[in-house]
């Protein structure tokens, strides 16, 4: 991954902050800077979802530090942005079932989390600070493809939670002048995504089944859609929105995605091809807080951040496969 930098300036002059830099998303970002030689990486990580076999190549780095501890925890905050130029905020509880199950939990760790991050940014006066928000917080919308503008109907307690974090983030700018921006992420995938918990994603819990010849549950009628995008896409728009020049990206919201949709039936299907998977998939009721139809235009994107996905689904799902079968 990553043959060519999203960037265009010397990060070897910077430090970073990574939270949440040993979760999935967080920690392809940690790849991406140690790769491109980044003058520190710190990761804030308290290994409630992340794994520390995500970072553990950058243990022994001398450019390289690691945080075990807490976002909820203001005083860590404060201790993990000392000397950062630029933070990078992926910690959170990002799974619909799980916040449904247990909401006070994701609201303290996304919500107030967030908020001790925002504060410890400001007063250690980061450079930019980025942030990962959801495509939940639309709900079911009415219109196709989701523009920004759409308005954000959240239907479930995780999907509240980064509602609150994109108005903490507009507040924070429009009183502190921060630079914040904000990336609204749909269905991400791709390699180092956790394929062991009940809360796992669709695709990493597709690909484990099929390796280990499982059996696939499927729930409601696998005709609910999403925009399905590999995490590289990802990194790119976090590259993209930490050194970008262009004043008007600023404290703006961008939807992160590749408008494209696909059913959970058709995902099902393509990556059974890749497998040679031969069961039939089990239908099960659709779970509460379950969004029907979800892809995004990414227009906005594209125009201000000059985001440009790279890959597409299916080949992002070979990618994606292939490290699973590599790290068996």
């Amino acid at each position: 991954m990553f043959e060519k930098p999203y960037h265009a300036v010397d990060i070897s002059k910077y430090s970073f902050l990574v939270t949440g830099g040993s979760g999935f998303i967080g920690a392809n970002i940690v790849d991406y800077l140690m790769k491109y030689n980044a003058g520190k990486v710190r990761v804030l990580d308290n290994l409630s979802t992340g794994f520390k076999k995500n970072i553990e190549a950058y243990l022994s780095s001398p450019s390289f530090e690691f945080f075990e501890e807490d976002i909820c925890n203001l005083d860590v905050c404060r201790k993990a942005c000392k000397d950062i130029d630029f933070v990078i905020h992926h910690s959170a509880i990002g799974s619909i079932v799980r916040s449904i199950e247990d909401p006070i939990y994701s609201n303290n760790v996304n919500i107030n989390g967030t908020l001790n991050m925002l504060l410890a940014s400001k007063e250690a006066n980061v450079k930019r600070f980025i942030y990962a928000t959801s495509s939940s917080v639309f709900g079911n919308s009415a219109t196709l493809p989701i523009t920004e503008n759409e308005i954000r109907k959240p239907i479930s307690p995780y999907a509240i939670t980064k509602v609150a974090n994109e108005l903490y983030a507009d507040v924070f700018s429009n009183i502190y002048g921060m630079e914040i921006i904000g990336l609204r992420y749909f269905n991400i995938f791709g390699p180092k995504q956790n394929a062991k918990s009940s809360y796992s994603a669709v695709i990493p819990l597709f690909i484990d089944a099929m390796i280990n010849n499982q059996p696939i549950i499927i729930y409601g009628d696998g005709e609910q859609e999403r925009d399905f995008t590999f995490v590289e896409n990802a990194v790119q728009a976090n590259m993209k929105a930490l050194f970008t020049e262009n004043k008007k990206a600023l404290n703006e919201v961008f939807n992160i995605a590749v408008n494209q949709k696909t059913s959970v039936i058709q995902l099902f299907k393509t990556l059974k091809n890749i497998s040679g998977y031969s069961l039939d998939p089990i239908f099960k009721d659709k779970r509460l807080g379950d969004i029907r139809k979800s892809y995004a235009d990414i227009s906005k994107a594209k125009l201000l951040l000059d985001y440009n996905p790279k890959i597409h689904i299916e080949e992002g799902l070979k990618i994606t496969y292939d490290c699973f079968i590599q790290n068996l």
